[in-house]
């Protein structure tokens, strides 16, 4: 959201805040019949669709979402509950 022109900057980087972190909260209380990278992918993609939509700005916001959703899933079934 950085590198992105917005009228607001500070209100676009809350939101974006707002939506990683939902992220990683709905990846860490759900549990899917799939592997854990997977189901991690599968949130990330899903929670950055509607800001890579918004903003246009396709592949850095849907490659880093389904990364990092994935990253996430990883480290909660190594350490997690």
């Amino acid at each position: 959201m950085t590198p992105l022109k917005f009228p607001d900057k500070k209100t676009a980087l809350a939101g974006a805040f707002a939506n990683r972190f939902a992220t990683g909260f709905v990846i860490g209380a759900t549990d899917l019949p799939l592997a854990g990278w997977l189901s991690g992918l599968l949130f990330g993609l899903l929670r950055s669709l509607p800001d890579a939509i918004i903003t246009k700005s396709w592949i850095p916001i849907i490659v880093l979402g389904a990364i990092g959703g994935a990253v996430i899933r990883l480290v909660i079934g190594a350490w997690g509950r």
